[in-house]
């Protein structure tokens, strides 16, 4: 968009081509061509690729963190939580290069950090305090290990990412990830919880063959 800061349309491309490319495909003349300006333009802002891949990070999870907190606010209960969760992880997952991660690990190891520290701590808390409201709500069995279960979701997130597993499917991050949560929440489940995710599911199935007419 024209009328955003000179900064901000930099940061909005380089996520845009970063997602749909990965990280290491994706140069400074890439982004600078895309946007119609020098890429000494962008040296302005941005000191080299290292710094730009920290701040489209940052703004990523920033925005993530921003969306959980919403969702964890206007759900009804536990599990429409997740729901509206899975709604973004749709989204975001659906454009996003499978290669992300392991450019990011590889080559940008300060952004990695960044990531790597808010997924151990921040969606950790987020899986983990899901499943306290559960139990409370009576959705979730009450027999749950906490810490287990919320560090076995914490890195069933990443397992789509590795170039192993990747190879090995054929379906895209999105549906690979779709699959896990809706897995891991029947494992959850209460009777009454079992019930509520079925509702669920079929209320979503519905609304997709609507949009879909």
């Amino acid at each position: 968009m024209t009328d955003l800061p000179t900064s901000e349309r930099i940061l909005e491309k380089a996520n845009t081509l970063f997602m749909q490319y990965g990280l290491r495909s994706v140069s400074m003349d890439d982004i600078a061509g895309s946007l119609g300006i020098s890429k000494k333009t962008i040296y302005q802002y941005y000191s080299d690729k290292d710094e730009l891949v920290l701040a489209v990070i940052s703004d990523e999870l920033a925005r993530n963190q921003n969306l959980c907190e919403q969702y964890r606010n206007s759900s009804a209960n536990a599990v429409h939580e997740i729901f509206l969760a899975l709604d973004m992880v749709m989204a975001l997952f659906g454009t996003m290069n499978p290669s992300l991660i392991f450019d990011m690990h590889k080559y940008h190891p300060k952004a990695f950090d960044k990531f790597q520290q808010y997924k151990d701590r921040y969606i950790f808390s987020m899986i983990r305090e899901n499943m306290e409201r559960g139990i409370q709500e009576g959705v979730y069995r009450e027999d749950i290990n906490l810490d287990i279960l919320a560090r076995y979701r914490l890195e069933s997130i990443m397992l789509p990412f590795n170039p192993e597993f990747q190879n090995k499917l054929k379906q895209n991050l999105a549906q690979i990830e779709q699959e896990f949560i809706i897995h891991f929440l029947f494992g959850l489940a209460s009777p009454k919880g079992y019930s509520m995710i079925n509702q669920y599911l079929k209320e979503r199935i519905k609304s997709s063959n609507h949009e879909n007419k």
